[in-house]
């Protein structure tokens, strides 16, 4: 339980700061959010798919979580901005 809380927030953080730093593929505060704890999760479950040791496991939990959220924000964002131009 203590680890998904720590993908959770941590995904939650690297959502937000990659929405802060890439302004073009910001979903906004709540979905960037959204988007962070899903990929958060995600993250740290793909590391320990592919036998990905970052260090501890709360490192491995933190450093996964981290680039899972932001990737999947700039993944959405980006598909976003993609349609929108078809449209």
């Amino acid at each position: 339980m203590q680890e998904l809380l720590i993908q959770l927030i941590v995904g939650a953080l690297g959502g937000n700061a990659a929405g802060a730093i890439l302004k073009k593929y910001s979903l906004g505060p709540l979905l960037n959010t959204i988007m962070g704890l899903i990929g958060g999760a995600g993250g740290s479950q793909v590391l320990d798919k592919f036998n990905i040791n970052l260090g501890s496991d709360l490192v491995n939990n933190i450093g996964g979580s981290g680039v899972g959220g932001a990737v999947l924000l700039i993944v959405v964002g980006l598909v976003k901005s993609l349609l929108a131009k078809k449209a």
